[in-house]
């Protein structure tokens, strides 16, 4: 007669609670944003194991290949971009796991980073980009901010790091940290000439572009308006509102429109680096590759046949 062996066990917390003590060490203000995209993330994980299952079973080979045959399915036919972003929320709750010896193991070890394509149509049309800016259905904040980058091809970083007093509205100028830390002038035209006056409203300090409401966490008395308790926008709620508004496009592509325009328009490399910021001449390669638009009118301009009309 066989001998009857009592199966150990399996010790640890469950997937849940693995999940919610991992997101617990974000629960902080600087890392809320970080907290919301992981937490995303890994409710689908534990949806998919089980909130009550051991996490300790991933260790099993069995359970590390389904994992990775899952993740796969979910995300394997998404841009490179959104399946690595899943990926390293994955490997940070499992890199915390292995810490609090919950796991042993990775079980996500047999997937492997995606290569992302280059992106060679990131300018905005010239269409595209004068009907945005012309919209009056737009929020004053959005129009101003989204036109000032486009006319000075500024990062979005340097405009939203600009205070009121950096702003010399009567040059249309302003002087802005660079990469690097270096000091170095933004010009605007006549449409965001028009337009910072009706933003600022007479206002004489603080951040030139604020939020919507008064602060809900601690800042840094730079980053506040005193008078009415708001914040400097962040970079994160700008790029989402663009991101929002324009059905997919990202705020840098109003730097790279720009760029790629003036390229187009003639402006010479000595112009272009001074326009961009960039201090060596073969980071402006990408910027200099002209858009469809342009190559559109320039087979157009040397078609024999059109000539000949």
């Amino acid at each position: 007669m066989g001998t009857v062996r009592r199966l150990r066990p399996v010790a640890g917390p469950s997937v849940v609670e693995a999940i919610d003590g991992f997101l617990a060490t974000l629960d902080h203000p600087e890392t809320a944003g970080t907290r919301r995209v992981y937490a995303s993330t890994l409710r689908q994980v534990r949806e998919h194991l089980g909130p009550a299952t051991p996490l300790a079973t991933l260790d099993t080979p069995a359970a590390a290949t389904e994992l990775v045959a899952w993740f796969t399915g979910r995300w394997g036919e998404r841009a490179p971009a959104t399946f690595n972003r899943n990926l390293d929320t994955l490997r940070s709750a499992i890199g915390y796991w292995r810490e609090q010896d919950w796991l042993a193991g990775d079980p996500s070890r047999a997937l492997r980073r995606r290569g992302r394509a280059p992106d060679r149509t990131r300018a905005l049309g010239r269409a595209e980009i004068t009907a945005l800016l012309a919209r009056e259905d737009l929020p004053l904040r959005e129009r101003t901010l989204w036109r000032l980058l486009y006319e000075s091809a500024a990062r979005a970083g340097e405009v939203l790091a600009l205070d009121v007093e950096d702003l010399d509205l009567r040059n249309r100028c302003a002087k802005v940290r660079r990469k690097g830390n270096a000091v170095d002038v933004i010009v605007w035209q006549t449409g965001t000439a028009r337009l910072l006056p009706r933003l600022l409203k007479g206002r004489t300090g603080g951040p030139a572009f604020l939020t919507d409401r008064r602060a809900r966490v601690p800042l840094a008395p730079a980053d506040v308006y005193e008078p009415t308790g708001q914040a400097r926008l962040s970079y994160r709620r700008a790029a989402e509102r663009f991101t929002e508004i324009t059905g997919g496009a990202t705020l840098h592509q109003l730097r790279h429109s720009a760029l790629t325009h003036a390229a187009e328009d003639g402006a010479n490399t000595s112009t272009l680096l001074s326009f961009s910021g960039h201090t060596s001449v073969a980071s402006l390669a990408r910027y200099a590759r002209v858009s469809p638009e342009a190559l559109r009118r320039w087979q157009q301009r040397r078609d024999p046949a059109i000539r000949r009309r």
